[in-house]
């Protein structure tokens, strides 16, 4: 797979997997020398699968670029990167270098916080509560309480953190890869259960049928083996097997030509053996599987081979195992479908696991269903307040205009006749006047 592939090279690099790197040793003159400053293109080396893939891999093109840490590297061993002594030459890296690290550094640090933002905004619009130890873990790689330039303790969190989540891959790998089956059969199982008696019994012919089918295929030589190298030697190469020669093998499948074979360089090797297996355009054959397979055979070899655990395998490495015992293995190896891949208490498990799930759902969509219809009544009673609150608001403005309409006490004007007017003014008297008496002149 790809992720897989992608693992030499950072892993290489991070734990003292630098011991590949052949160049000439730097003179002192040449170390004091300054580095001519380049802008830095896509990372060149494979991906990871980290979530700081591309972080790690342009800080190592860029500590590759300076003399002094590239002959420090190569003289490195694992245990001193490890506990962080390497780290420390950081401080005589040159000063272009570092300021381009520093770069670096802050455009991971706003990756992150805009990362951290949206998986937060996600996490709370699904109304899921935000694991906050779960989000810091995501700048484990670099120390985020200094946000601007990189230090001695960012390198070595990179490094600590690149170890342990390349050797988690593997074991993650596998994990995933148990659920992918568990989920398979169980979706099987599922799909009879909505069968009628015949067509179970048909399906589960035909099941069979493909089992027995995908487990004929001829001999799978052990993977590392001299009869499985052999036949990549004659098959893969054109080359006489009785010239079989480890040392010319070596040389023509480290295409790199780095001097050592890595997981990617080791998996092409057993490209052959898997052949006989599977095929893609066979029902019965699973390529996800065959990817496990391959992860399998690959670990197989690093684990009788790879004896300093750098997860390389150098020339005197595998010369060494060639010479061992293992090496003229005849027994088939056992494959995927020969070996158990989960107990039916997992199975179990896993289903109930999912009946559980199922039963939170339901349980939520209720409570969920619940709220709804509590939400619709308050809706309900919200609407019949407004509508009463409306009908108020008529009902005082319908008052408030009859009120205006009132007559002032004292007031006799007839409705529909003029009010009276002041003899000599053609204006009407004002309403207190109105119904007063107007003396005649020369009365008393």
């Amino acid at each position: 797979m790809v992720r897989s592939k992608a693992l030499a090279r950072c892993g290489l690099v991070l734990l003292s997997l630098w011991l590949c790197i052949q160049s000439v040793p730097i003179s002192v003159d040449k170390a004091k020398q300054n580095p001519k400053e380049e802008e830095l293109g896509p990372p060149q080396s494979a991906d990871t699968g980290l979530h700081y893939d591309r972080y790690l891999r342009e800080v190592i093109e860029y500590l590759e670029k300076d003399p002094h840490f590239k002959e420090k590297l190569k003289n490195a061993n694992m245990d001193d990167i490890k506990q962080g002594k390497l780290s420390k030459e950081l401080d005589f890296v040159h000063h272009n270098f570092r300021t381009k690290l520093d770069e670096l550094k802050r455009e991971e640090m706003n990756r992150l916080r805009m990362l951290i933002k949206a998986k937060h905004d996600i996490q709370e619009g699904n109304g899921h509560t935000v694991d906050r130890q779960a989000l810091l873990k995501q700048f484990e790689h670099l120390n985020h309480m200094n946000p601007d330039t990189f230090e001695v303790e960012d390198l070595d969190r990179l490094i600590k953190s690149a170890t342990k989540d390349l050797e988690n891959y593997d074991k993650d790998r596998h994990d995933e890869f148990k659920r992918y089956e568990i989920m398979k059969e169980h979706e099987r199982r599922e799909r009879l259960k909505n069968l009628n008696e015949v067509e179970r019994k048909k399906e589960e012919q035909h099941y069979e049928e493909m089992k027995k089918k995908h487990a004929d295929h001829p001999k799978v030589n052990h993977p590392g083996s001299e009869d499985q190298l052999k036949e990549v030697w004659q098959e893969a190469d054109g080359l006489d097997p009785e010239d079989f020669d480890p040392k010319t093998f070596f040389k023509m499948h480290d295409s790199n030509g780095d001097g050592f074979f890595d997981e990617s360089e080791l998996e092409a090797l057993f490209t052959k053996e898997l052949e006989k297996v599977y095929n893609p355009e066979n029902e019965e054959d699973d390529m996800v599987e065959m990817e496990e397979e391959r992860l399998r055979m690959r670990e197989h070899v690093m684990n009788e081979v790879d004896t300093n655990k750098d997860r390389l395998v150098s020339l005197s490495e595998f010369m060494a195992a060639t010479k061992k015992e293992e090496f003229y293995e005849k027994d088939e190896w056992e494959t995927l479908d020969q070996n158990p891949l989960y107990t039916d208490e997992e199975l179990r498990e896993y289903e109930q696991q999912l009946v559980n799930e199922e039963n939170d759902i339901n349980k939520k969509s209720v409570e969920l269903q619940k709220q709804r219809e509590e939400l619709e009544k308050k809706q309900e009673e919200l609407n019949a307040q407004k509508l009463g609150l409306k009908q108020a608001m008529e009902e005082m403005e319908r008052v408030k205009v009859q009120s205006s309409n009132i007559k002032q006490p004292g007031v006799s004007v007839t409705e529909g006749q003029p009010a009276p007017v002041v003899p000599g003014n053609s204006q009407p008297l004002p309403p207190v006047h109105q119904q007063q008496d107007v003396p005649v002149p020369g009365h008393s």
